[in-house]
């Protein structure tokens, strides 16, 4: 049964357009909007409306979701957009991965008009987007999360209310300090089986079940090994993320020399023109 509500949705990227599709398939009213409109004709195409812009949209939409690049998007759109439109009652979702200080200034501006603005980054890549497997990491007030929920529950498996606002960017940011450290042993380790002469197809039915598996070995190794660079996850983003990260943990004084390794690899890449690429091709530097 759908809601009734009129929902849309913001960014229908790599992982935005898998998102906003599952809320199609429930039956909801969705309008959605992206920078590139080539990007949504498959959503048009299956009974979205196009809006115009963000401005727009808040005059006609009472749930909105964004999923967008950085985090001057993410003020752009919201804070200069969204909440100037918005009417009281309403609800913002933000799944972009961005900084845990602009989460809190958001929520904070939305509650002088009474609009919720929820930080909900998500984890899974472009595989957990279309299966609706994703890990989503909210943050913002609890009965607002409750209020949501439903919607969420059509796009991930893994659902978590970590707290206040901000919480969701905090959570997110610790997810990607682990990615960028299993993402490096991934890389290492095929790297090094391949080198000793061994067939990494049977390395790898050795170790991903045993201490060494990782959601990285499960699903990008393949790709590594088809030499496949399709990006589930950019680098550029992943650039972002690590920068984020590494400017939390220095204002909370905390040294993270593997995160930081992690990110002057990925630079490496970008300056070599493959920051369009999946963050799998961080194994482009071992061949």
């Amino acid at each position: 049964m759908t809601s009734g509500r009129k929902i849309g949705f913001i960014g229908t990227g790599v992982m935005g357009s898998s998102m906003a599709g599952h809320l199609l398939n429930a039956g909801e009213n969705l309008s959605i909007y992206n920078r590139t409109k080539a990007k949504a004709e498959d959503l048009l195409a299956r009974g979205a409306r196009w809006t115009q812009g963000p401005a727009e949209m808040a005059k006609t939409c009472d749930l909105i979701f964004t999923m967008l690049g950085y985090p001057e998007d993410v003020e752009e759109v919201i804070q200069n957009q969204l909440l100037p439109g918005m009417k009281p009652g309403t609800t913002i979702v933000d799944f972009t991965t961005s900084s845990p200080s602009l989460a809190k200034a958001l929520a904070e501006v939305g509650e002088k008009s009474q609009v919720q603005v929820l930080d909900a980054p998500v984890s899974g890549g472009d595989l957990g987007a279309r299966n609706a497997t994703l890990s989503i990491m909210v943050g913002g007030k609890e009965d607002a999360a409750k209020e949501v929920w439903p919607y969420l529950e059509k796009l991930g498996k893994t659902l978590v209310h970590q707290g206040p606002a901000g919480s969701g960017q905090l959570t997110k940011m610790a997810n990607q300090i682990a990615v960028a450290g299993s993402m490096l042993g991934m890389v290492e380790s095929l790297a090094f089986a391949k080198k000793s002469g061994l067939n990494p197809d049977k390395v790898l039915d050795s170790i991903r079940v045993g201490a060494a598996g990782s959601w990285s070995l499960d699903n990008l190794s393949p790709r590594v090994l088809n030499g496949d660079d399709a990006p589930g996850f950019y680098i550029k983003h992943f650039i972002k993320d690590l920068g984020i990260a590494l400017s939390s943990a220095e204002s909370m004084e905390l040294e993270l020399p593997g995160t930081e390794r992690a990110l002057e690899l990925y630079r490496l890449l970008q300056k070599r023109g493959h920051e369009d690429k999946g963050t799998q091709a961080l194994f482009l530097l071992y061949t």
